[in-house]
């Protein structure tokens, strides 16, 4: 084991209806870091990010947060360890019944035992943090897309997770409002720490964000390393996905 790793993704096999979508995976994020994975569409990034949440189960293989097997917890074990993740998921994945502050103060009200007074300082604080402290009672579809995602980046912050997991957090959105949540994404980070993990198509993002890059392709990761070595690689797949050609390796297929 990597002592640092925060997740540990060891041979891990997963397949539908007969279909590989990953395909002995090896890969250890590091604890502290933004990592970004990257790949073309169905190469298994979503797929990898609820099997490390384990709202999947591999068919083969082990993941391992903090040096405890994910696949071989209990429900209760699982429980706590899920308390110490945050997601945001595509959309934001707000309750539309719920105005912002109390889409930001479910995980609280859910998770533990703080009165409401104690709440209150929390979800402002994270609102702020991200911008919405003026909107806390807008609901989700009184809002824009860019805002309902910042929303969803507070709800995911609100337990002071150690890890955070990030579904595409960019899609839908404009290259300027893109840019602007990656200044978001560094600024907490570098304020609160944590280990992040993005799943993306988005190039500029993972340039912009990223410690580490990650390319899935076909059910592996067909590279890993610091984001300046992935942009100087001379691998042809690489050089491609990352530039954005036509020609090389990755068709249409």
């Amino acid at each position: 084991m990597s002592v640092s790793a925060a997740i540990e993704v060891d041979a891990v096999h997963k397949a539908f209806n007969g279909q590989k979508v990953l395909d002995g995976l090896n890969v250890d994020f590091q604890e502290g870091s933004i990592t970004t994975v990257l790949g073309p569409s169905g190469t298994g990034k979503s797929v990898l990010l609820k099997h490390i949440v384990a709202l999947l189960y591999p068919d083969a293989g082990d993941i391992r947060v903090f040096g405890k097997s994910v696949v071989g917890m209990g429900d209760n074990e699982l429980f706590a360890m899920r308390e110490g993740f945050g997601v945001l998921f595509q959309d934001g994945a707000l309750f539309g019944s719920m105005d912002i502050y109390d889409n930001v103060a479910f995980p609280l009200r859910k998770h533990t035992k703080l009165p409401e007074d104690k709440i209150r300082p929390v979800v402002m604080q994270r609102l702020g943090e991200v911008g919405l402290e003026g909107a806390q009672h807008k609901m989700p579809n009184e809002i824009s897309g860019g805002m309902r995602k910042r929303a969803g980046f507070a709800r995911a912050l609100v337990l002071n997770p150690k890890i955070v997991l990030f579904d595409e957090p960019d899609s839908g959105l404009d290259p300027v409002r893109t840019s602007l949540l990656c200044d978001l994404i560094l600024k907490v980070h570098q304020e609160h720490g944590g280990t992040y993990l993005l799943v993306t198509h988005n190039i500029p993002t993972a340039r912009k964000v990223s410690d580490y890059v990650g390319l899935l392709w076909q059910g592996r990761m067909v590279h890993y390393d610091t984001t300046e070595e992935a942009f100087s690689s001379q691998d042809p797949f690489v050089r491609q996905f990352l530039a954005g050609d036509s020609a090389g390796p990755l068709g249409m297929d």
